[in-house]
């Protein structure tokens, strides 16, 4: 029978804190595998594998192409690359982003899931809005075991609360008491799982897929919503009945809340665009006021002024909703 010999690991904001206690809390005879995932820059340096190792008694090490998920050492996913399993390998993929991430918590659960069901179990720790929900279903629909960080002790509780929404998690505790509760929950047999869906099946592989989706694929799961991509500007495909989830015909990956959150931050950059602009003609208004001004022609004198008086006025206006946030969405409360 199959064992339960993988622990797969997301967080993001306040993550690294949250993880140096969890690695703490590991015993040295961990009967499991450990894959982790921080949300971090795709062009940042990682330091969190000689942080991992230096917090508790498991070896952590940076996850390479190739290389073998050995029981008892920490895997930690490299920048700009997601960690997907495949027959107890670590496979490196630059497929599409999840939320904007490359490495993706819901990219590595959703591969764990799919390679040893039962045998997985899915842990989130702090982090802000709603990554690793969709993960941690397809581990509970798989039968592995679901692990979260009381969110009172979480420094963003944002991760914990989605997952704690969409599933029944088997156990919440601190990040720091773990340890001692996985040391029981690993290396014993589990039961074969049922077929894994469709879904799972085609989103495992579009990330495991460097290229991404291919034509046609995203869209013969979905159904057409009104929205587009954030990341390549593609037309966005719900992939539930609620429209919760959605992918673009590539394979970028949107939960509703980080697409709501993905739509700020363009419509705000659209915003100072804007006020750049307004802010140039004011400037191109009133030289050619002046140099009207110098030849008398007077016409063009008042026609500049009025152009100058309207764009100065634009740009004040939108400059003070800029500075008091009035066109952008405060943060949801983390147990929103």
């Amino acid at each position: 029978m199959p064992s339960r010999d993988l622990i797969v690991v997301g967080a993001s904001a306040g993550g690294v804190e949250a993880l140096r206690a969890f690695v703490a809390g590991l015993p040295e005879d961990l009967d499991a595998a450990v894959a982790v995932v921080l949300h971090i820059p795709a062009r940042a340096t990682s330091a969190l594998p000689t942080i991992l190792d230096r917090s508790g008694p498991l070896p952590a090490v940076p996850a390479r192409a190739g290389m073998a998920l050995r029981r008892g050492r920490i895997h930690v996913a490299p920048p700009d690359h997601h960690v997907i399993v495949v027959d107890g390998v670590v496979h490196l993929s630059r497929g599409p982003t999840e939320n904007g991430h490359r490495p993706s918590v819901d990219a590595l659960f959703r591969s764990a899931a799919l390679a040893r069901g039962p045998g997985v179990v899915g842990v989130v720790l702090s982090g802000t809005l709603d990554d690793g929900a969709a993960g941690m279903v397809a581990i509970a629909a798989r039968g592995g075991l679901t692990v979260v960080q009381d969110p009172e002790e979480a420094l963003f509780a944002g991760m914990v609360h989605a997952v704690l929404r969409h599933v029944e998690a088997d156990h919440v505790l601190a990040a720091g008491k773990m340890g001692e509760l996985l040391r029981g929950e690993v290396g014993g047999p589990v039961a074969d799982a049922d077929d894994p869906s469709e879904l799972l099946r085609r989103e495992a592989a579009w990330a495991a897929n460097g290229s991404g989706a291919g034509p046609g694929e995203v869209e013969s799961v979905g159904t057409p919503s009104s929205f587009s991509c954030p990341d390549c500007g593609g037309a966005l495909m719900a992939l539930d009945g609620e429209h919760t989830r959605f992918r673009c015909h590539v394979g970028h990956a949107w939960t509703a809340e980080a697409l709501l959150e993905a739509q700020d931050a363009a419509l705000e950059r659209a915003l100072w665009a804007a006020l750049r602009a307004l802010e140039e003609q004011v400037s191109l208004s009133r030289r050619m006021r002046l140099s009207a001004e110098a030849r008398g022609s007077h016409s063009i004198v008042e026609r500049c002024r009025r152009a100058e008086a309207e764009a100065a006025g634009a740009a004040d206006v939108l400059r003070a909703h800029l500075l008091d946030g009035t066109f952008t969405r405060p943060n949801p409360p983390e147990h929103a």
